[in-house]
């Protein structure tokens, strides 16, 4: 049996597509970016097709590089940028119009009409989600509302929706498999994860026909076979989570009280909870976590919009930088932001705030205030809005019996390179930071979710052994310097609404 699993990541701005080997090791990647598209201020678009020929051509490009056929391949393990909400025709396969992506704002009108109508409640109590368009199911009513012919057609179940994953699931096995798993089917704000359903009260409420809906399984799990045209052999699908609960599983953090942080496009922090569904009382969301059996398993959530998102500004919008990476470098060659503080909410603000009308600010700009200074602020960013999850995930913690309190974090992504980003973040938290050895944790958990479907490793012990630690930021601010920091923060966030 070949003990290679192949990790399809799709994420916000790229397709990536990874090999492991038994032990967790990446033997070959490869990587695409594709085209964001902006019709309107505050929408975000990507073209399904391009989604799926870039994911698909580093598909083929990683086996490749590992030296390896898709014979060599176990089995498949799926990860996607989630909420983005992907509809099309299930004769011809083709998408009704583009993929309206997960930042995408349009849908905070209906959101709006939602609250009116008193559902808020409602909506927390079955999917543990706080009505914002930020989620898949007001995109989704948007696209029957406004492209010609798609409410008729889904009347008539002509129509497929799924997040990205389903998309990739539907094209890989040639339209036999329309499905998603339950990691993903708990951020469309329509499944009611307590009792693994969609709730069909929602449905009516947004009309939104249930023939459009994929089935929904456990993320450890025969979903189906790819085409033997695609790789030149079937390749099973044995694993499939969204991006954040993927990075959970594969940082190993299976037992409640347990962390982790991304650092990608935006922030999102989850720590698990257990076999109890939890509400927050702090503006954070309850989730269900990656599933390899039966027993219900869920997390916390706290989800920052804009997160190394702040830098591609720096770079395309400021034009203060060339490349990302030079970032690090321009905010070093100051000692500190100078008083300034920045918070880029581009796309409003999410947890623990959930304020749509909230716009990107600067403040304590000074006759002394550098571009080196903003770049320092804007690094700076990305640490605040992590801290205040951590604090909101901390309140929910201790409210809970038994609710142990966080002893470290967990962390993964782009920007967890960053070691001056990464020291920020311990010096505000207070907890030690750790960074793995294997930082593509987001395909990992899809690898380690796959390899579990099809015996390649036995149970999440073996899994937990393979996890280790490449490097330790420890706490070195004082905690009263950190304290007013992080008011210096809540006031600035405070200023980015208009009275």
């Amino acid at each position: 049996m070949s003990r290679h699993v192949l990790a399809l990541d799709q994420g916000t701005s790229s397709s990536r597509s990874i090999v492991f080997d038994e032990t967790g090791r990446i033997v070959a990647l490869a990587q695409r970016e594709f085209r964001q598209h902006y019709p309107q201020p505050g929408w975000v678009e990507h073209d399904p097709e391009e989604i799926w020929q870039s994911q698909l051509a580093t598909a083929r490009e990683a086996i490749a590089r590992a030296g390896l056929t898709a014979h060599d391949i176990a089995a498949i393990g799926i990860t996607n940028q989630r909420e983005t909400t992907v509809v099309w025709n299930r004769r011809t396969g083709l998408p009704v119009c583009n993929a309206i992506v997960w930042q995408d704002r349009r849908g905070e009108p209906l959101c709006a009409q939602l609250r009116e109508r008193g559902l808020e409640d409602a909506v927390r109590r079955s999917t543990g989600l706080v009505i914002d368009p930020y989620f898949s199911a007001t995109k989704i009513r948007w696209i029957l509302d406004h492209v010609n012919g798609a409410h008729l057609a889904a009347a008539q179940g002509e129509l497929a929706f799924g997040t990205v994953d389903s998309w990739l699931i539907w094209k890989l096995t040639g339209g036999r498999v329309h499905a998603t798993d339950v990691s993903n089917a708990s951020r469309t704000m329509l499944y009611d994860i307590r009792h693994d359903t969609w709730d069909h009260g929602l449905l009516a409420a947004l009309h939104v026909p249930d023939s459009l809906l994929p089935q929904v399984l456990p993320s450890s799990h025969a979903f189906g076979e790819t085409d033997a045209g695609l790789f030149g052999a079937p390749i099973p699908i044995a694993g499939v989570a969204g991006d954040q609960q993927a990075a959970l599983f594969g940082q190993a953090c299976f037992e409640p009280g347990l962390a982790k942080n991304t650092y990608g496009t935006g922030c999102f922090m989850l720590m698990h909870t257990g076999e109890r569904f939890e509400r927050s009382a702090n503006g954070l969301v309850s989730t269900a976590a990656a599933r390899t059996g039966t027993a219900r398993e869920y997390a916390m959530e706290g989800s920052v919009f804009i997160g190394g998102a702040v830098v591609q500004w720096l770079r395309d919008g400021l034009q203060a930088i060339r490349a990302s990476g030079e970032v690090q470098a321009l905010a070093e060659s100051v000692p500190d932001a100078g008083g300034v503080m920045f918070v880029p909410a581009f796309t409003g603000l999410g947890a623990p705030y959930w304020n749509a009308d909230a716009r990107g600010t600067i403040v304590g700009l000074t006759r002394g205030s550098t571009v080196a200074h903003i770049a320092r602020a804007a690094l700076e960013s990305i640490a605040f809005q992590s801290a205040a999850l951590l604090q909101a995930m901390a309140r929910d913690a201790a409210a809970q019996p038994g609710g142990r309190p966080l002893t470290e974090l967990r962390v993964d992504g782009g920007a967890c390179v960053n070691d001056l980003l990464m020291q920020f973040q311990a010096d505000l938290l207070g907890i030690p930071v750790l960074r793995p050895q294997v930082t593509e944790t987001t395909a990992l958990g899809a690898a380690y979710l796959a390899g579990l479907g099809v015996g390649i490793w036995r149970d999440r012990a073996e899994l937990a052994a393979l996890w280790q630690a490449e490097r330790r930021f420890l706490p070195t601010m004082a905690r009263d310097r950190a304290a007013e920091l992080m008011a210096r923060w809540e006031r600035a966030v405070r200023q980015t609404v208009a009275e």
